[in-house]
């Protein structure tokens, strides 16, 4: 996907960020970076965590934090590691961003996801971005392939809306979706969005957020 739409799919994600009030935010699976330090130049946002399976990827987000001024990187703390590692212990955050990372993750750890940040973490906010298998053809890609190697899966948009939806039942959020980076007329955009609020949040009652824990294979 091009570098447009990249930014497309961050903007988007800021955007719902911004309008929730985010103010402490974990990416999870966060890569090189990339949101990472939109995140930590965002003025309302003054925490940041962000954790990567990859050891690369985290010395690649560390560098381009190198040479940010210390009001922007003082903002970001960084680890490799699993984002359902039971040792990892985080609190007091109340927005976590999951963008392009649950199709990395094997099916049947999905549900281990789940309990991490909807019912351990529990922020008032998460992201969650995804490809939309449907626009893979207007990519070039052959149906029987995927968009990256490293993809387990990737999702129509009947399929990632039950997924969502079956989650907010279980847990309590309310979920909302958006196209992403465009969108066809029949096939939608090449990134889907979903935008879970927790319902107490959602009422304004508000909430402290519990300490998550975090497992992988």
């Amino acid at each position: 996907m091009s570098d447009l739409k990249h930014e497309e799919r961050f903007d988007a994600v800021l955007a719902a960020l911004r309008e929730a009030g985010a103010t402490a935010v974990l990416d999870l699976g966060c890569g090189d970076g990339a949101l990472i330090l939109r995140l930590a130049r965002e003025p309302a946002v003054q925490r940041v965590f962000g954790i990567d399976l990859s050891e690369a990827a985290v010395a690649a987000a560390r560098r381009r934090l190198r040479g940010q001024p210390a009001g922007i990187a003082g903002k970001v703390t960084l680890t490799q590691g699993c984002m359902m590692d039971p040792a990892a212990v985080f609190a007091g955050f109340d927005a976590a961003a999951l963008v392009e990372t649950i199709e990395h993750l094997p099916p049947d750890r999905l549900s281990a996801l789940e309990r991490t940040v909807f019912l351990r973490a529990r922020p008032a906010i998460v992201i969650v971005t995804t490809p939309n298998a449907e626009f893979n053809a207007l990519l070039g890609v052959p149906s029987h392939r995927m968009r990256h190697p490293g993809h387990r899966f990737e999702w129509d948009r009947a399929t990632f809306r039950s997924w969502c939806r079956g989650v907010g039942a279980r847990t309590a959020y309310a979920v909302a979706f958006e196209d992403v980076a465009g969108r066809h007329p029949t096939l939608g955009g090449p990134t889907q969005m979903a935008v879970f609020r927790r319902e107490d949040s959602v009422r304004g009652a508000g909430g402290s957020m519990t300490t998550p824990t975090r497992g992988c294979t």
